[in-house]
């Protein structure tokens, strides 16, 4: 597949080089001849120096003949003209956006083939905002990943000392808990991957995750840390895009508290929020801090655009008694160095998008993807068609798949039922299985294995 990459920034060069590993014909194209010429020396990709909305330029790049646009540069108006000189000019059969503004109409129709032909838009603040809020339903996780339309979680645990099965193998989770499903799909030890199996011992400080039906999540997530009280008391520090549209999603079920420097813009979101209150006060001043009450909040969300404020209040307030802290870390170097410290949770907005934007790359019939642990494995969502004739998975039970080496099924959801770890499930047409990818090089051969031959088609 040839795919043309617009912008080579945070998200533009860190997906220019996931796909470069799994040997599809990439091409990237930025304004700054620097960054041009730093990422065709690191990664093996042409690269192509100048505006992606000119068509010259396009042409240069190979749109006449790509199968896909991938316009992440930092300007939505960019990204927006480079569609439709692609649709007009080089009929590129699929072209996905990033829009982050919210002046645009996303839901009237305005981005179709009739107006603005884009295919899929990329909404990184949506995709951040809703990692927050299931984060903060969900107390204790560091990550929470949906599947099969919410029926499936995912969800990654810190192993805290005094957990009830911290130091013990697995295959007592299912002898402790007889009535719910699940299956850890992987582990993060000391900062290596693990695949798991009945026989792993988990230790004080792993990184766990682990898969079962969404109403079982909460039980779960007990066995391997102390149990948490639900969240009630939310401060969000930052008043911009993120913080306002997480303050909406959750107003309704938290004490919610707004905190923003600036009076300005308190001002113009005064009337976006019916119950949350708002905050004009410097969100790394001390005695503001705790003229507030920030001790007794449950939760820290520091969401504002300058890495190193959103840093620096999640530490203050951590040390001034808050349980929970997460903070939106834009540099990837910064990520790895803080969470897992006083900082809880390391929100990388790259990370999601790359997420986002792997789901519609990937070929098959692949729903959902998301990045484990900042990229260092996968999980997919993949549904199942054709027959026994043309498909290879179809009438086998999961223990007689060829998986490729390091992947395995941690799931199958089929109409209202989900079904965990079981090896004698016989896969059907319409199942949606879920599966774990430690090696990604072998992402090809997964999708190869859930592709229909070409009698389906006749």
């Amino acid at each position: 597949m040839k795919i043309l990459i617009l912008g080579a920034g945070k998200v533009g060069g860190t997906i220019a080089e996931s796909l470069a590993r799994e040997a599809f014909d990439i091409t990237l194209v930025d304004n700054d001849p620097n960054i041009v010429e730093e990422l065709r020396d690191k990664l093996d990709v042409r690269a192509v120096h100048g505006s992606g909305a000119h068509p010259d330029i396009l042409r240069q790049a190979g749109a006449d003949d790509a199968d896909m646009l991938i316009a992440v540069t930092a300007s939505d108006e960019v990204n927006m003209v480079a569609c439709q000189v692609c649709y007009s000019l080089f009929k590129t059969p699929k072209k996905i956006a990033r829009i982050r503004s919210s002046a645009y109409p996303t839901k009237q129709g305005f981005f179709s083939q009739d107006h603005m032909p884009i295919d899929v838009l990329i909404d990184p603040e949506e995709v951040v905002m809703n990692n927050i809020r299931q984060l903060l339903e969900h107390p204790g996780a560091l990550q929470v990943l949906d599947f099969a339309d919410g029926r499936v979680q995912l969800v990654a645990v810190r192993a805290y000392y005094g957990g009830p099965l911290v130091g013990r193998e697995l295959r007592i989770l299912r002898e402790h808990m007889p009535g719910v499903d699940t299956r850890v799909a992987a582990i993060f030890r000391r900062g290596q991957a693990i695949r798991p199996d009945r026989d792993t011992v988990i230790e004080v400080d792993d990184e766990v995750f682990f898969i079962a039906a969404a109403q079982h999540i909460n039980a779960i997530t007990s066995e391997l840390r102390k149990v948490e009280k639900p969240f009630k008391r939310i401060m969000i520090a930052g008043g911009g895009n993120i913080g306002i549209r997480l303050a909406q999603s959750i107003e309704n079920g938290f004490a919610v508290k707004v905190l923003e420097s600036r009076k300005d813009r308190c001002q113009e979101i005064a009337g976006e929020l019916n119950h949350a209150t708002i905050l004009n006060i410097d969100v790394t001043d001390r005695e503001l801090l705790l003229e507030e009450n920030i001790e007794h909040a449950d939760a820290f969300c520091a969401v504002t655009n300058d890495d190193e404020v959103n840093i620096m209040s999640s530490l203050m307030a951590k040390r001034l008694g808050v349980r929970q802290v997460m903070s939106l870390i834009s540099k990837p170097a910064y990520v790895d160095l803080v969470q897992g410290s006083d900082i809880d949770i390391a929100i990388s907005p790259e990370q999601a998008t790359i997420s986002s934007l792997l789901t519609h790359v990937r070929r098959a019939d692949v729903v959902r993807v998301h990045s484990l642990r900042r990229g260092a494995t996968e999980a997919i969502e993949a549904i199942v068609h054709g027959d026994i004739k043309n498909s290879k998975v179809v009438g086998k039970a999961i223990k007689d798949i060829a998986l490729p080496p390091g992947t395995s099924i941690g799931a199958v959801a089929r109409g209202d039922e989900v079904y965990i770890d079981h090896d004698e499930i016989v896969i059907e047409t319409g199942d949606h299985v879920i599966l774990f990818l430690v090696d990604k090089k072998q992402v090809r051969a997964v999708e190869k294995l859930f592709e229909v031959g070409i009698s389906f088609f006749n």
